[in-house]
This record gives structure tokens, sequence and C-alpha cells, in this order.
């Protein structure tokens, strides 16, 4: 699965004196597998631009295509299905559900998909064990620390197997021991499973663990360059 993206626009208040072009007229492509950060100072478009790939937001003009599928062709509901079973997100708010125990939130999205209890238990459970909070599994959202909230996070989203994951300043709240581990994680399930990650960060950290740096400003590419990735320590 590759993400085309042709003449890409995203203006707010487009009938105003002064509109905003989050992203202005936009081409990339990205292919399976592939291990993305996009990076820019704040306000460059970088979530807008994730917001897009992902569905969450509409174009003003322009498209992208996600395995030769447009999206803006997509029904509300066909979209919602596309993005349940293809894309995993990780919020900066992360957007878990209060009422639901960290193993709740991780397990909800593939019970969405139809798994038994059991596999999401299964899953669910392994996921939180590898991103340290093995024994904070029945704690709501509300008695997790900002930076075990984002591990749930990072586990739910990589839950339903996704073929993409678009991550918002994923490692905001971590420290370099736990971004560190969550890095490797992805770089895991990219390498053996193919799964395609996309960072908006400006966390050098994970700059440095990119294999291909996007640099956005003022909604326009600046520069788009391939890397040797540096290994964790």
């Amino acid at each position: 699965m590759s993400i085309q993206i042709k003449a890409l626009c995203k203006t707010y208040n487009p009938d105003s004196e002064f509109p905003v072009h989050a992203v202005d007229n936009l081409d990339l492509t990205i292919e399976q597998g592939e291990f993305v950060a996009v990076m820019g100072p704040s306000g460059s478009g970088k979530t807008t631009l994730l917001n897009m790939l992902g569905g969450i937001d509409t174009p003003t003009n322009g498209t992208v295509h996600i395995d030769g599928q447009s999206m803006t062709e997509l029904s509300d509901k066909e979209i919602i299905a596309f993005r349940r079973d293809n894309i995993g997100f990780i919020f900066q708010d992360y957007s878990l559900l209060p009422v639901l125990t960290a193993l709740e939130n991780v397990e909800f999205v593939m019970q969405l998909q139809g798994h038994t209890s059991e596999e999401c238990r299964q899953r669910a459970t392994k996921l939180l064990q590898r991103v340290g909070l093995g024994e904070q599994l029945h704690k709501r959202p509300n008695h997790l620390s900002g930076g075990q909230q984002q591990r749930v996070a990072v586990a739910r989203a990589l839950a339903p197997s996704p073929k993409f994951v678009m991550a918002d300043e994923p490692t905001a709240n971590l420290d370099a021991q736990s971004t560190a581990e969550l890095l490797d994680i992805m770089l895991q399930l990219n390498e053996q499973e193919g799964t395609t990650f996309i960072f908006s960060t400006h966390d050098p950290r994970v700059i440095t663990r990119a294999r291909r740096v996007i640099v956005f400003e003022d909604g326009q590419l600046k520069s788009d360059k391939q890397q040797q990735p540096e290994m964790a320590e």
C-alpha cells in the first residue's frame, strides 16, 4: 500500500482577508514500509497533513490515494471502516476513553474489527507489557501519568495491526529511555510486518531514527531526504 498525494491543499478561512494555507499544493509519495519523520516549526502544516492522510480532515483541493483508492471519494462510513482496518493514530492529546481501563482502551478497536474477547485480551495485554505497562492494565487514564497515557495510545494504535501508523508528536511526554523503547518496538514492526510509520515531530530522537526526513514549512515541502538511521544505544 502506497500513499500518493497530488496538488494537495488545505486552506482555513478561504474567504477571509487572511486565509491560512496549512498545506499548499503538495505532491508526495510514501511507499509501504517506510519510516518517515515529518518535521517543521509549529504551524507548518504537519498535523494537518497527517489528518488528511488518515481521512480525519478533508482537503480543500487535490487528492490522497492509498493503494489506488481515493480517500475523497469514500463515504463517511467507508472512511471510518478504512481507518479502522488500515490506519493507527497516535494523537498529541492521547484521546483515550476516560471510562475505560488501559487494557480496555487497547482492546476497543480490535473489538470493532470483530475479534473475539480472548484475542483482544491477549494482544492488548502483550502490547501493554511491551510498552512497559504490564502492571497498569486495569488503571483508567486519570490514574496514569502523561507518559503512561502516551504509551497506552501507542499500544492502542498498534493493536489492530494497521498498514499505516500516523503519529503526531508521539514521544512528547516520554523520557529518553521510554522513547528509545517505543521507537524500537515501532522499528521492529516496520521491519517485520511492513507497517508504514509517518511521524509529525520536533523530537531529534525520532528524527535520527527515521529513514526518511521530510521538512515542512508554511505548508510547503522544503526538503525530502533519505538517511541512514542511527542505532539505539
